[in-house]
């Protein structure tokens, strides 16, 4: 098992300089959650303690059980358009199990412009295929993937992306006691040879992202 999940993953490591397409995605296998708030005045691993308005964040963030997951690595796809059920095609088609991240959030063209779709990846709980070539595997068997959709070589990501990303990233390290310096784009890796994801997203995710983490981890605020 261990040798398939590190193949898989090296496929996967650099993903946004690759073109990896799928066959057909099973109804129910994804779902989406809208643009919203968060809520994260309760504590405790794999608790549902997150909701949007709507509610949804504490519906579908939450999974029955959890993985130890000790990182959370941030990923862009390198390309202009995508979904959740676009990648997971183009990971089946490579022969792969399923999309290989947990969670991916949309740029307006493919889906809605910052809206989180969860992969099923993450309601099984199941080792990622996003960041392979780590010692022990240690980044997939215990790294929560999110991709976002775009390149951002050049160009950010969208006002609605990075907040989204910013509220689903507070509440999975709240949740599962992840500190902020494990917050990583995916070439921050042991090993990883790739400039995702991007230049313009990893300014966000080093110099924006993980210091209003930490500051929300110690003070709540």
């Amino acid at each position: 098992m261990d040798g398939r999940r590190t193949w898989m993953s090296i496929l996967c490591c650099g993903f946004g300089l690759m073109t990896v397409q799928c066959d057909s995605q099973r109804s129910g296998e994804l779902s989406v959650l809208p643009f919203g708030e968060l809520d994260l005045s309760r504590s405790g691993p794999g608790q549902r303690r997150g909701r949007t308005p709507s509610g949804q964040a504490q519906a579908e963030w939450a999974a029955e059980g959890h993985r130890p997951w000790r990182y959370i690595v941030i990923h862009h796809s390198a390309t202009q358009r995508g979904s959740a059920a676009l990648f997971d095609k183009w990971h089946r088609a490579k022969g792969w199990d399923e999309l290989g991240y947990h969670f991916v959030i949309d740029n307006g063209d493919g889906g809605p412009d910052g809206r989180i779709e969860v992969g099923r990846r993450w309601r099984t709980q199941k080792w990622g295929a996003h960041c392979g070539g780590t010692p022990n595997n240690e980044y997939n068997n215990y790294g929560i993937g999110i991709c976002l959709v775009g390149d951002f070589s050049r160009r950010g990501a969208s006002r609605r992306q990075l907040a989204a990303l910013k509220r689903l990233v507070t509440y999975l390290a709240a949740t599962y006691n992840i500190p902020a310096d494990r917050v990583v784009g995916h070439c921050d890796a042991p090993n990883a040879s790739t400039a995702c994801p991007g230049p313009r997203l990893h300014d966000y995710v080093r110099n924006t992202l993980r210091p209003d983490l930490a500051r929300y981890l110690a003070t709540g605020k």
